[in-house]
């Protein structure tokens, strides 16, 4: 009888280790972004934007790894906010740009606190979290590249 190889515990796979650290990550962003009515993926979209504005819905897709059709309704609810435009590109009338409202760019400042008090949070000093951040960009490449 040959020894089989044995499932290992749950605590030991890494990809348990990244889904409960999403949660915990997601639980400490609703803390922070709650009180201004955002959620995360409202809040890394307004971020692209700070960073620069008037982008295509495409393209703001393509930088958030999402469909465009789960993105539409995040826009008009960012729109219904009163933080973004939607305006038909004049360019290519298929094309929607998105654009920062005054309020949109107001936010910026906040987000800038969250970003620090999520830093804090984390427990970690700057060289763990650069380590960090290079691991799991490898971690995102690797996976990408056998999906692919």
């Amino acid at each position: 009888m040959t020894d089989s190889p044995t499932q290992p515990k749950t605590d030991e796979m890494f990809c348990h280790a990244v889904y409960t650290s999403w949660h915990v990550i997601n639980r400490a962003y609703k803390r922070h972004l709650g009180p201004l009515g955002l959620t995360y993926p409202q809040y890394i979209t307004l971020t692209l934007l700070w960073q620069r504005d008037r982008r295509n819905v495409s393209e703001l897709a393509n930088a958030l790894s999402m469909e465009t059709s789960t993105l539409t309704p995040l826009l008009k609810r960012l729109e219904a906010d009163g933080l973004v435009d939607r305006t038909r590109s004049k360019e290519d009338e298929r094309q929607v740009v998105v654009s920062l409202t005054g309020a949109g760019s107001a936010l910026r400042s906040v987000a800038h606190e969250i970003t620090a008090c999520m830093i804090a949070d984390t427990g970690l000093d700057e060289p763990d979290l650069d380590r960090l951040l290079n691991t799991l960009e490898k971690l995102k490449a690797g996976m990408s590249q056998a999906g692919s």
